[in-house]
């Protein structure tokens, strides 16, 4: 099996920023996309920035500018740097990564246990 932890989530005032890491670890033996994903309260999860394995990267068009994602495989980590944080950031942030176990062998997807982001204004 494959785990992810998150860490860094805390309370930050408006215009502050933040980095997120997460870890994977477990039986990891590729892994390919990664990605941070958010929701707040009463609204459905959704994808702030994903990262593939060559380096590509995609953003929530309302964190573009804002927001960086970058990977360490070599460490199994992705971060998500965030500045000028806004209240409309706050939510509980989850790390996903599709992630091969054995050569030769399919992929699936992991999620973290998410952490609390909470902006103040």
């Amino acid at each position: 099996q494959v785990q992810l932890a998150e860490f860094g989530g805390r309370l930050v005032q408006s215009g502050g920023s933040l980095r997120l890491s997460c870890t994977a670890s477990g039986n990891v033996f590729t892994i390919y996309d990664m990605a941070w994903y958010r929701q707040a309260p009463g609204k459905q999860r959704e994808m702030v920035s994903l990262i593939t394995r060559g380096g590509g990267t995609e953003y929530l068009d309302s964190v573009k500018g804002r927001f960086t994602i970058s990977r360490d495989d070599f460490k199994k980590q992705v971060y998500l740097d965030m500045n000028n944080m806004k209240p409309a950031d706050t939510a509980v942030y989850y790390c996903y990564a599709d992630v091969a176990t054995a050569w030769g062998e399919g992929t699936k997807n992991y999620w973290g246990q998410g952490t609390q982001v909470t902006v103040s204004s």
